[in-house]
C-alpha cells in the first residue's frame, strides 16, 4: 500500500492534494509537493485510444502471428540466423517483437555490418534491448560493468529486430525476407 501511495504521488510530479499526508492546508487551492516526481497521467484522448485498441487487440496479436511464423518458415533453412522459439501450446505470443540471432561464426561480418546493410535495403531494423547492465545509470548506480552478465552481452552482440506490426502486407513481410536472405547472403562464410 505505501508503494502504491508513493506511485500515485509519482505520477503527478510528486504532488499532493491529501489533506491527510499535507504538512498544512492553506486553501482549496493548496498542494505540496511530498516527493520528486513526474508527469506520468495519460489524457481522455489517450484512454480513449487505448480502448478502441483493446477491442481490436485479438485481430492484431493474430495478424503478428502470422507474420512472425511466415518469417519461422522462410528463415528456417538459414544455418547464419537463429529464429525466436516459443513452446507450442504453452502461452500466446502477442509478436511485440521478432528478433533474430546472428550467429557470427558463419558470418565475415559483425552485427554493426548486417545491420546497417539491411537499413541500406530500407528495413527498419533496430536493435531490442541494450542490457541494463551496460547502461551508465546502473554501472554509476550499482557499479555494474562490462563482463558481469557475460550472457546477455554475447546474446545482445548478436540480435536484430525485424520489422513486424498489423499493417504490414505481404508484401512488406516478403521485402523483409528478401533483404535479410540478401544480406545475410552476401557475407556469409
Amino acid at each position: 500500500k505505501k508503494f502504491y501511495e508513493r506511485l500515485l504521488l509519482f505520477r503527478t510530479h510528486g504532488i499532493t492534494h491529501d489533506k491527510k499526508i499535507m504538512t498544512k492546508c492553506d486553501g482549496p487551492w493548496y498542494y505540496e509537493m511530498q516527493e520528486l516526481g513526474h508527469n506520468c497521467r495519460i489524457t481522455d484522448f489517450q484512454c480513449a485510444l487505448g480502448i478502441s485498441q483493446l477491442q481490436r487487440v485479438d485481430e492484431f496479436i493474430s495478424r503478428r502471428s502470422e507474420i512472425a511464423n511466415y518469417y519461422n518458415q522462410a528463415f528456417k533453412e538459414m544455418e547464419e540466423i537463429r529464429t525466436p522459439r516459443v513452446r507450442l501450446g504453452s502461452v500466446c505470443h502477442a509478436w511485440h517483437l521478432y528478433v533474430i540471432q546472428l550467429k557470427l561464426e558463419k558470418l565475415k561480418v559483425g552485427r554493426r555490418k548486417i545491420f546497417e546493410a539491411l537499413r541500406a535495403e530500407n528495413l527498419g531494423v533496430n536493435v531490442h534491448y541494450i542490457p541494463v547492465h551496460l547502461q551508465p545509470y546502473y554501472q554509476k548506480r550499482f557499479g555494474y560493468k562490462l563482463g558481469d552478465y557475460p550472457v546477455a552481452e554475447r546474446v545482445y552482440e548478436r540480435i536484430i529486430t525485424l520489422p513486424l506490426y498489423p499493417k504490414m502486407t505481404k508484401k512488406d513481410a516478403r521485402d523483409v525476407v528478401r533483404a535479410v536472405k540478401k544480406v545475410v547472403g552476401y557475407y556469409r562464410r
